[in-house]
Formats: C-alpha cells, structure tokens, sequence
C-alpha cells in the first residue's frame, strides 16, 4: 500500500477521476463488476495501480480502502472497500489479488 498524502477519502476519488479513473467497481466472489459497462473482471483480467487506507477518526468502523484498478480492456475505475467487510465472501484468487504490493506507475 502506497503512502497516504490526501487528506480525505472524497480528495482521493476527485483525484483519481481526474487521472481517469472514472468506471466504479464492485467486488463479487469471483469477479469485479463495471456497473457503467456491466463486465465482470476475473482477477487475471484487471490490475490495481492505486491503494490508500483511509482510518477513521472517530470511529474505527469508519476504515476504509480505496483501489485505482486498470482492466485489462482498459477500462479504469475505483473500489472502495470497508476493511475485512466482504472478505470471507470472496474466492482465494480474488483475496490474492486485494493483497496489494503496489509498484509507482510513474517511476518504472
């Protein structure tokens, strides 16, 4: 996970759509779905290029992660996700997938 320099989740979304970032994404079991365009990614067809934790200040429910992915079709969007929410619900390829090393697209 790259370091977090936004000062709020609502900073980072505004931020990433304007490098267009602009599909949304959900997670399924097996595949994320684009609602604009209504595929299903499996996790050999999508890679996530951006990854910032969000902890909540007050309230520790509040924690959150926010993915800039880029499909393989070239379709490029963000997921936001509740830490540990949906995890049990997903197939081991896809909790691979989340386990982010991330690698700085402008410095390779």
């Amino acid at each position: 996970m790259q370091d977090n320099n936004y000062e709020s989740l609502s900073y980072a979304i505004e931020d990433l759509k304007s490098k267009g970032y602009t599909a949304d994404f959900n997670q399924k079991s097996e595949s994320l779905e684009c609602k604009q365009n209504q595929n299903n990614y499996r996790p050999e067809d999508f890679t996530i290029t951006h990854a910032y934790r969000f902890e909540g200040m007050s309230n520790p429910d509040d924690n959150s992660v926010l993915y800039g992915i880029e499909a393989a079709d070239g379709t490029k969007g963000l997921l936001v996700d509740a830490y540990g929410v949906y995890a049990d619900s997903l197939s081991e390829d896809m909790i691979e997938k989340f386990r982010v090393e991330y690698e700085d697209p402008d410095e390779v």
